[in-house]
């Protein structure tokens, strides 16, 4: 969220002959400029990113209006039977109402968003990983602290707004050399932005039509 007041205030106190170690999960111009202001000479210990293969994963898009939006998403998950689903939402208000919807159709979901206490994160991602949760539904905002090696499949059911987002997304399946498969929710509104996101990525998604699906049901 940006604490770097609280740091100035922080390190104002502090005796100016000291120790100082810096850890950050990535290192953007606002961690350099940190970085710059508070270190003297520092080692620097950068991991690189692992690469991602985009061809380990099988991407599919369903054309499909608002109102079915949430039928077509359960429809997927019970008809595919899927152990294991990391759905990503653009809000948290969006990931609670989900998760309401998928627990009252017989689906566990867990939520894992900003709203939540970082025990109650923990928690969730845990319960995940352990097989407990079939569905984890998560914001953007808590996106990257997740790391599941043998993920199986993740759903958008809302895209991202830039398509660094939505590869970093598809990315968190089709991993450690294992296929994974990405499917995203595409409403009318949505047309024009999935394109964008295809061409920026360099690949075309199939979109199939959902129309016809009967999703009486679910």
């Amino acid at each position: 969220m940006g604490f770097a007041d609280e740091m100035k205030d922080i390190f104002f106190l502090l005796p100016k002959k000291r120790q100082s170690i810096l850890f950050s999960a990535t290192l953007g111009d606002d961690i350099e400029a940190i970085h710059k202001s508070i270190l003297r000479n520092p080692l620097k210990i950068e991991i690189q990113e692992e690469a991602q293969n985009l061809d380990l994963i099988k991407q599919t898009a369903y054309a499909v209006d608002p109102e079915r939006k949430g039928p077509l998403l359960r429809y997927i998950i019970k008809t595919m039977e899927m152990k294991q689903v990391l759905v990503f939402v653009s809000a948290t208000r969006t990931a609670d109402n989900l998760v309401e919807k998928l627990k009252k159709n017989g689906i566990e979901a867990a939520a894992m968003h900003s709203g939540k206490s970082q025990g109650a994160r923990t928690e969730a991602l845990n319960k995940f990983k352990t097989g407990k949760l079939t569905v984890l539904v998560a914001t953007d905002l808590v996106s990257r602290g997740i790391d599941i090696q043998f993920l199986p499949f993740v759903i958008n059911f809302e895209l991202p707004r830039s398509p660094k987002d939505y590869v970093h997304r598809i990315g968190r399946t089709g991993r450690a050399e294992t296929p994974g498969e990405a499917i995203s929710l595409i409403c009318p509104d949505d047309a024009h932005h999935f394109k964008i996101i295809q061409k920026k990525m360099g690949k075309r998604v199939e979109i199939k039509q959902s129309a016809d699906l009967n999703l009486h049901g679910y």
